[in-house]
């Protein structure tokens, strides 16, 4: 009666499983990450990334340092994660360039974990979040001095049979070390009281200082200054170096030739020659919990950096140095993030700085956000009707690029690049391009952290978070035409743009947008001066060299001079 019973039972277990389909579960893929306490003591809130390469050298992490990663990895964020407890990735964890582990073709690689490690934040505007906190390195997760990585590992992984491979993450990257000061480069950082109220931590902003030529011999001299915009870096301005050792390569000299760049050798022996103007250049270094620069601007989420720059950073400098400290003197540029950064205080603080050049600027009209325009289209990662056709099509919708070659081939689309960062950090926190953006330009969410404009997964546009960026100012090309009667007459002469025809994040489009309200102005009509490196000039391309941009600069400089102040000074 038992035996009949049982083989009952298992003939009613054939059938159930026969009736579901049944297949053998698929053998577990995962990476198992402790932090030991002698890493890192208490318990660690960030993210933990696992990185694969075919390659040991560099080490797999150091991959991901570029914006086109062209390795595999995947990230989960962990919370009060506790000294030897695990962190997981498995078949579950998002990942870039494949979806999830599985999809990672068999073979041996090379494996390393990373530990990017937050801070928690209490902001003045009531929001608490979790962010990475700079550590004077630039947000670059992958050497960030505090984040945690583990020993290179060499591993076969095959998904169809499985896997288990833990690491433990030993070594704590260590701090930066900052050039020393030479007779002509010093290095500037100070705490910001303003900064530091609005995220309720210590804050700091910085410089690098380049001074004249003759500086230390002329001492009853003072000199104009250009503000140098830029990403940031803890090297001398627009390249300087005295060192003739390091021989540029063959791209490198192919790239000066091309985009009228020149070699910071070359530079230097320019800015030491006699009758070149004596200047002091300086760039601004302001990095943020979301990125490596603030944008120079007040912004909801990156907290009031502008005025931190305005009200701390250039009256520290202007009397700590023989600057003029009048608007003639002060002219700005900047090459993309640090074009639109010099187009953008030229244009909020018009009375203060004597005039920008500007340089292959992040988008100055968000009708041209890259390829998409924020507040007519609907998706960014495709288009809604095909160009060059007088029809739509519901089948077909073309791929928005982010980047492209300057032959006009994408290089990486917006969905990629979308992916990556969502991948490399949740709640915009990616530190990388569009969420800067986001952070910079939009609002703050109901969690503290920045909207963002689009949906990573899908592209779906959020058009109230596009309007908050054009109602508050971040949209220039809309700043400008909301604000011609009073804002145009103070920019005659002071607008000089230059954008290559070809710029690989089709940000010459942009430019076009700009130009046109400059050309069609009225009341008055103000001329701007644009210039577009043809035939196909990327994103770097500028109409003259370093020194040729600063001889017209002394030259602008010279020409509105204040009544009584004896530019032939600085000119010896």
């Amino acid at each position: 009666m038992i035996m009949r019973s049982s083989s009952l039972l298992l003939r009613c277990a054939l059938v159930a499983c026969a009736a579901a389909a049944c297949t053998p579960r698929d053998p577990a893929v995962r990476f198992t990450i402790t932090v030991p306490a002698s890493a890192h003591s208490g318990p660690l809130t960030g993210r933990v990334f696992i990185v694969l390469s075919h390659d040991s050298a560099p080490e797999p992490r150091l991959a991901m340092a570029a914006r086109t990663m062209t390795t595999p990895f995947f990230g989960v964020d962990v919370a009060g994660l506790a000294a030897g407890q695990p962190a997981v990735i498995d078949d579950t964890t998002r990942g870039y360039l494949t979806a999830t582990l599985r999809d990672i073709p068999p073979g041996d690689y090379y494996v390393q974990a990373l530990a990017n490690v937050y801070t928690e934040f209490h902001r003045a505007d009531g929001h608490t979040i979790w962010a990475h906190m700079d550590q004077w390195e630039g947000q670059h997760l992958t050497r960030s001095p505090g984040n945690l990585v583990s020993p290179v590992q060499r591993v076969h992984l095959d998904p169809a049979k499985g896997f288990d491979i833990n690491l433990q993450t030993t070594t704590v990257i260590p701090p930066i070390e900052v050039p020393p000061d030479t007779k002509w480069v010093k290095r500037i950082k100070i705490q910001s009281d303003i900064l530091t109220k609005f995220w309720g931590h210590p804050m700091f902003i910085g410089a690098t200082v380049l001074l004249p030529q003759g500086y230390d011999e002329h001492p009853a001299v003072h000199y104009p200054v250009l503000y140098e915009q830029g990403h940031f870096q803890l090297t001398a301005p627009m390249g300087f170096t005295t060192d003739s050792t390091p021989a540029p390569t063959a791209v490198q000299l192919a790239r000066q030739a091309s985009y009228n760049t020149e070699p910071g050798y070359e530079f230097y022996k320019e800015w030491t020659a006699p009758k070149f103007p004596r200047m002091f250049v300086i760039t601004f270094q302001h990095p943020t919990p979301y990125f490596d620069d603030s944008y120079a601007v007040n912004s909801a989420n990156n907290g009031p950096y502008g005025d931190a720059i305005m009200q701390e950073l250039i009256p520290y400098l202007e009397s700590h140095f023989r600057i003029i400290a009048k608007p003639y003197a002060r002219v700005l540029s900047g090459g993309s993030t640090g074009g639109w950064e010099s187009l953008a205080l030229q244009l909020y603080h018009p009375d203060f700085f004597g005039g920008t050049w500007t340089l292959y600027p992040d988008p100055i009209s968000f009708r041209h956000y890259v390829e998409s325009d924020a507040y007519a289209d609907t998706n960014a990662f495709i288009m809604g009707a095909p160009p060059l056709f007088t029809t739509t099509s519901e089948w077909l919708h073309p791929e928005r690029y982010f980047a492209r070659a300057i032959d006009g081939q994408g290089v990486q689309s917006m969905r990629q690049l979308s992916r990556l960062e969502d991948v490399e950090a949740s709640h915009g926190r990616a530190a990388e391009q569009l969420e800067i953006w986001e952070a910079v330009y939009g609002p703050a969410g109901a969690d503290g952290y920045p909207s963002p404009l689009w949906d990573k997964e899908t592209g779906h546009i959020d058009h109230t978070v596009a309007d908050y960026m054009k109602t508050h100012g971040f949209d220039l090309t809309e700043y400008v035409k909301q604000n011609w009667a009073t804002l145009g007459p103070k920019l005659a002469g002071k607008i000089h743009i230059d954008c290559g025809d070809m710029d690989n994040y089709f940000l010459n489009l942009a430019v076009m947008d700009m130009q046109a309200v400059f050309d069609s102005s009225k009341s008055p009509h103000v001329e701007a001066e644009f210039r577009y490196g043809r035939p196909l000039k990327g994103h770097g391309w500028q109409h003259t060299s370093n020194a040729g941009l600063l001889h017209e600069m002394a030259a602008a400089i010279t020409a509105h001079a204040s009544a009584g102040d004896n530019s032939s000074a600085w000119k010896y």
